[in-house]
């Protein structure tokens, strides 16, 4: 069988399992309420909403989103801190101090309960990647020369995977995967985010092997759903929700939106799907 007819097959039949094997009631539309997102113009209009449209991915990794947004009601609230996420008044009040930033996050937002400073520790890193992406974005004047940056990129194939490797290097603590999730929440739905669901998935169905890059992994997420003619952001979250198993705009399914993982289910077929289709 040819490359491109694997690919749309297999996204077809993750696609016919998401939608077979969700608990009664997630049916087909609320599926297909999770797989569209805004144009970049209508995400953002300012440098400010991207910064903190970053600061959301930036905890978009195992456990920080419980130990960063959850402590403080949302990531929405360290407005109260940053000055409704003023680049310029972030660099120029916290510069390089880290440690500063969060004695005023502990201090404003009342966070409960005793905070690791260790150098290590989750809320310093977080607050080096707070000032990173605040001199980051620093460099632009508007949002509209940050777009025309980010569209060098994204309207050129061949470095359209290189855009979320330079934001990965220029920001502290913002690794490859994390600014794919950036990317395509900002509505560039060309890129997907590599996380460990879909790179477990990839792997038990041999479109990629175990040591491949987060570089890699995206090229073979691009590639997979242009085959399929859906984005690479719909492939992703099909897959996504394939293996969190989370509605998170449900809430009123399972627990909190959690209907619990199908990943193992899916990976059980993988071996069948491969024999059918080699």
């Amino acid at each position: 069988m040819e490359k491109k007819d694997l690919n749309k097959r297999f996204y077809d039949f993750a696609y016919k399992f998401l939608i077979n094997n969700t608990q009664e009631g997630i049916n087909e539309k609320i599926v297909k309420s999770y797989l569209t997102v805004s144009e970049p113009e209508d995400n953002c209009k300012t440098i400010s909403e991207v910064f903190y449209r970053m600061l959301v991915s930036a905890q978009n990794r195992q456990m920080l989103v419980n130990v960063i947004g959850g402590r403080i009601g949302g990531v929405k609230n360290l407005r109260k801190v940053l000055s409704n996420f003023d680049v310029h008044f972030v660099q120029k009040k916290y510069s390089n101090n880290s440690i500063k930033l969060l004695n005023d996050i502990e201090e404003n937002l009342c966070l409960e309960g005793k905070i690791r400073k260790t150098e290590k520790s989750i809320w310093p890193q977080y607050c080096k990647t707070i000032i990173s992406i605040a001199n980051f974005l620093s460099q632009f004047s508007n949002y509209e020369d940050f777009l025309n940056w980010i569209n060098a990129f994204y309207n050129d194939k061949k470095s359209m995977a290189a855009l979320p490797l330079i934001i990965s290097e220029e920001i502290f603590g913002f690794k490859f995967a994390l600014a794919c999730d950036f990317l395509k929440e900002l509505g560039l739905t060309n890129y997907g985010k590599p996380d460990v669901h879909v790179k477990e998935i990839l792997i038990a169905y041999n479109f990629i092997s175990a040591k491949a890059s987060d570089y890699s992994v995206l090229k073979t997420m691009i590639e997979i759903s242009k085959d399929a003619n859906v984005s690479c952001y719909v492939f992703d979250k099909v897959l996504w929700l394939i293996g969190s198993g989370r509605f998170y705009n449900h809430q009123n399914f399972g627990k909190n939106g959690r209907i619990g993982k199908m990943k193992s289910d899916f990976i059980k077929l993988a071996r069948d799907f491969i024999n059918n289709n080699s």
